[in-house]
């Protein structure tokens, strides 16, 4: 099993572009199936759950290869519309490919998909919304069965903002005959990324970003060059690296506006932060301060980026609260966090988190993709050793963590 072995104290120092954002990547590859043309991501990171979506296209029959950091992909012999357990399994994202094959075959078969054990994920809100569209579903165990004579328009009333569900609705709708409006749609940045790649189709599709969209089925869609988002939890996540070592660096490729929150509250916390158009400079200004936040649907604070967050507030001055709105188990890495010396109690949906000096090295697990990345930040700032087993969870969204944090002067090695 991979771990990653640190040696904290070192400030970061230096320059890294982002990438482009897992979260907007994996529908719109599921979204390169509702056209028999070639379909090209630009700067693609080759990250494991992009490999896991492509496993399953190629088991549905699409070819695809990576050509100078592009992903080139083409879904014309596509002839299947089956995910069986060992490819739905490991990701959560193959959920996105209900919709899509919906869309296509008018017929999907999945079984429950993966991902993080941070909470209940059930899909119902999808199959509600399927059901909506006209689509009769059935449970049977884990595999989920879902047919329809026609995708039927609609207007779709959410009881919750859920990105997965809008995303599904979105790609289940586009080549209907008529208009399908969602209500209390959810407003990520990345569902604005996913209409902009199926409108580069050809696609008529409105107001996302906002509550309501709308969309108006088209016959059919083109192929397309496309260039996803920044990835705004990778810019936070190494925002948040600078503040907990001490450091200075420039990130490039990013838009401040979707990471504001994180960026007030660094402001706020002794961090020099300037912006120039794609490229945000971060200097830290000595021992951070401590702060509270609740997370929340987008635009509030992200729960992507509550762990990385807490591992700051560990070695912040004074006491700070974490709500945790959006998964009840996104606390997996406070116990990982406390064998290192940080000073955490959890009340219900609430992190009481005491500053202390600086946090120690220890042997520790990774149990989900932003927690893992949390304990790596707690280990640049731990004083001795740390090895983070289990890295194989922050590789899922995470290109070159190891190789990135190193080329900014941070003392770590991955290990088989």
């Amino acid at each position: 099993m991979d771990k990653y072995v640190i040696n904290g104290g070192n400030k970061l120092s230096g320059k890294i572009r982002i990438e482009s954002a897992k979260n907007s990547v994996l529908p719109i590859i599921a979204g390169s199936i509702l056209t028999n043309q070639q379909v090209v991501i630009k700067n693609c990171p080759k990250i494991k759950d992009v490999y896991a979506m492509l496993e399953i296209l190629s088991y549905l029959g699409g070819k695809w290869t990576f050509e100078q950091g592009d992903l080139i992909l083409n879904n014309a012999s596509l002839n299947r519309y089956d995910i069986p357990k060992e490819l739905a399994s490991p990701v959560r994202s193959s959920v996105f490919m209900l919709g899509a094959l919906l869309c296509r075959f008018k017929k999907a078969k999945i079984h429950q998909p993966g991902g993080c054990n941070i909470g209940k994920r059930p899909i119902d809100l999808h199959i509600l919304a399927l059901e909506d569209l006209g689509v009769k579903t059935e449970c049977l165990g884990e595999q989920i069965i879902c047919s329809a004579k026609e995708i039927k328009t609609n207007n779709i009333y959410l009881n919750y903002p859920s990105v997965g569900t809008t995303e599904n609705i979105i790609l289940c709708s586009v080549l209907s005959k008529g208009k399908t409006q969602i209500f209390n749609a959810a407003k990520e940045p990345e569902i604005v990324d996913l209409m902009k790649f199926l409108n580069s189709m050809g696609a008529k599709i409105y107001g996302a970003g906002t509550s309501t969209i709308l969309i108006d089925g088209v016959e059919n869609l083109s192929g397309t060059e496309f260039t996803p988002m920044f990835d705004r939890i990778e810019c936070g996540t190494f925002m948040l690296a600078t503040a907990i070592t001490g450091g200075e660096i420039e990130l490039s490729n990013c838009n401040a506006k979707n990471i504001s929150l994180l960026t007030n509250k660094l402001c706020n916390n002794t961090c020099k932060i300037t912006i120039n158009n794609d490229i945000i400079y971060i200097k830290s200004g000595g021992k951070p301060k401590g702060f509270s936040f609740a997370t929340n649907p987008y635009p509030q604070f992200p729960t992507d980026l509550q762990a990385q967050t807490m591992s700051l507030l560990c070695v912040s001055e004074g006491v700070s609260t974490i709500t945790e709105n959006v998964f009840e188990n996104r606390f997996n890495h406070v116990n990982e966090l406390v064998k290192m010396g940080a000073d955490i109690s959890v009340k219900g949906k609430t992190a009481i988190v005491k500053g202390v000096k600086r946090l120690n090295g220890k042997t520790v697990t990774a149990t989900d993709l932003r927690g893992g990345a949390s304990l790596v930040l707690a280990g640049l700032n731990a004083e001795g050793q740390t090895t983070v087993e289990n890295v194989y969870y922050i590789e899922r969204g995470y290109s070159d963590f190891d190789k990135k944090l190193r080329s900014l002067g941070a003392d770590i090695i991955k290990q088989g």
